[in-house]
């Protein structure tokens, strides 16, 4: 004879399991994205996605010290500054003294870097596209707005807790 199943304790009964949340579904498209866009990176860059996404963030933003680069690249610090390190290695960006801070670093783009850069970003617009291809034009527009709000709207709360 089965068990009697007990009822669900009334704290879960109204919480939105959690594949159906927005943040794991989020999670989940990032993790997703960043598989096949690691494989494009490599592909046309030979760079892996961190490397990557710090040299798109030295094109986008330079000049840059390690730590605006953690924060443009989305990355942390350490992973900002062993990209960077990585970048140097390879000829692609150079590190100059700060003028500003005795301690700090600025990062800029070699001849070498910029040329990269340049397939990187034709390589980061595929993988926009192939990323909302399933929408229509008027859920890309509607979507991107919605985004932008979204960000928007972490960063204030992020910057409002410190």
């Amino acid at each position: 004879m089965p068990m009697p199943q007990a009822a669900a304790p009334r704290s879960r009964r109204n919480v939105t399991p959690l594949a159906e949340s927005f943040t794991h579904r989020l999670h989940t498209l990032q993790k997703l994205t960043d598989k096949v866009t690691q494989d494009a990176y490599l592909a046309a860059t030979g760079l892996p996605l961190g490397e990557g996404r710090c040299l798109t963030a030295v094109g986008a933003f330079a000049p840059l010290s390690v730590k605006d680069l953690a924060r443009r690249a989305n990355v942390d610090k350490a992973q900002a500054s062993r990209a960077a390190q990585a970048l140097v290695d390879k000829g692609l960006i150079e590190k100059t003294a700060s003028t500003t801070d005795a301690r700090g670093v600025v990062l800029r783009f070699t001849p070498e870097g910029q040329r990269l850069w340049r397939r990187l970003m034709a390589v980061v617009e595929a993988r926009n596209q192939q990323i909302v291809a399933c929408l229509s034009d008027a859920e890309r527009a509607r979507f991107d707005r919605i985004l932008t709000r979204l960000v928007a709207h972490a960063r204030t709360v992020a910057d409002e807790k410190g």
